[in-house]
């Protein structure tokens, strides 16, 4: 009994852990150059992101030159978070859409062209979620958070598996649509090319016959 316990936190971890969008990332980028980084998140999804400018001297301030212009889209172009020429930032919001949510990097040109190195760390779904908080304001315990995430992550994938059903069925849709689409203009190619060829035997038979050649 004891080993299927573990069997089944186990797996409902690993599930956790597969189900949990978390993309912590450091990069590289030229000045007068854009990066952008996307991310595939389902409507009313949570998501928090925090960036930062590596600073190549830390006894010194971060200079000027060493500064981000950042902005976070939506798949439908709508704005959900904008700082211009910053060291460092965050942003977190519930999508509403869903879709792919693309976070731009921006540096401004620069002379000599200098490279910026970024810390970018993304969550969503689950792992955006403050636990800390949660258990200070329910005055739980750390088993009961464990259990309360566990509970939140299953929740997160079963509403996952729901809506990757639907995107499948809306691809399923569009594949039989598309198929439809190219029969019939498989067909009517084929139409046009019978009458063109109809054509082209009826003008040369006419012009043979007032040739009198046939």
């Amino acid at each position: 009994m004891a080993i299927h316990r573990v069997t089944v936190v186990s797996v409902l971890l690993m599930l956790g852990f597969l189900s949990n969008a978390v993309r912590s990332l450091r990069f590289d980028l030229q000045s007068g150059h854009t990066k952008c980084i996307a991310e595939d998140i389902k409507s009313n999804s949570m998501t928090v992101g925090k960036y930062s400018v590596v600073n190549p001297d830390e006894a010194h301030p971060l200079p000027e030159s060493h500064k981000l212009t950042v902005r976070v889209t939506s798949t439908y172009g709508n704005s959900y978070h904008y700082a211009e020429q910053v060291g460092s930032g965050q942003f977190g919001f519930q999508a509403v859409e869903a879709g792919d949510y693309m976070t731009c990097f921006w540096a401004a040109d620069h002379n000599p062209q200098t490279t910026i190195t970024v810390d970018f760390d993304w969550k969503t779904g689950v792992a955006a979620k403050d636990w800390t908080n949660v258990a200070k304001k329910g005055s739980i315990d750390a088993m009961e958070v464990e259990l309360k995430k566990l509970y939140e992550t299953v929740t997160s994938i079963h509403d996952e598996m729901f809506y990757l059903r639907s995107r499948e069925e809306a691809m399923q849709e569009l594949n039989r649509t598309t198929s439809s689409r190219m029969t019939l203009l498989s067909f009517l190619s084929l139409f046009v090319c019978l009458s063109v060829a109809g054509l082209q035997v009826w003008h040369l038979k006419t012009f043979f016959e007032k040739k009198k050649l046939i």
